[in-house]
């Protein structure tokens, strides 16, 4: 019997220090990842986290400075002085909006029609976005002039066609910003005027 005892006893101790292991690597594994938390949250290790901050133009909301706005020409066409004054209501971010200095006119898809129109564009994003369109409108316009000559004659004379048009319009500007800055930042493009002859 005492071969059998000691077979057992042999057995057991073989269980519980695999059992003890175990509890020790689980406790490990819990306390490591409850101090990565820790860490992570910034509750531990070097204050808190620190904010992660958008990489490019910046949204401004209303009432903010922005340090890259270029100055307006100061006087409207009665030669007031212009004044920036934000609403209360709306949006929360400003806008601001380029015009660009000539208007646009090219053929149309498979057509004999042409159109001429003016545009300007609209961000909400600080003044580097102006800075940039003006900086790269020769390439924005040469991609506008494709888009408008590959635009088809029907789409020009409705609303959904004229939106579609837009929404082009504004995706062109966006690549060319992106290829040039590393960043977009147009929300969206205007008709300024639209003539089909």
């Amino acid at each position: 019997m005492s071969d059998k005892h000691a077979k057992e006893g042999k057995a057991k101790n073989g269980k519980g220090k695999l059992m003890i292991i175990l509890v020790a690597v689980g406790m490990l594994v819990l306390g490591g990842g409850g101090v990565f938390g820790l860490v992570a949250a910034g509750v531990i290790g070097g204050g808190h986290a620190a904010e992660v901050k958008e990489r490019g133009p910046q949204l401004i909301r209303k009432g903010e400075d922005d340090p890259y706005m270029p100055k307006p020409s100061g006087k409207d066409d009665d030669g007031e002085a212009l004044m920036d004054v934000e609403g209360v209501g709306g949006d929360e971010y400003r806008t601001a909006y380029f015009t660009f200095s000539d208007d646009f006119t090219s053929n149309l898809r498979d057509s004999a029609a042409l159109i001429q129109t003016s545009l300007a564009c609209s961000t909400r994003r600080d003044g580097r976005v102006l800075i940039w369109m003006k900086k790269h409108e020769l390439a924005i316009r040469s991609k506008l002039l494709q888009i408008l000559a590959d635009t088809p004659e029907d789409d020009v004379y409705t609303i959904p066609g004229k939106e579609k048009l837009q929404k082009r319009m504004t995706d062109a500007i966006n690549k060319v910003l992106i290829e040039k800055e590393g960043f977009g930042g147009v929300d969206a493009v205007y008709f300024r005027t639209f003539i089909i002859q």
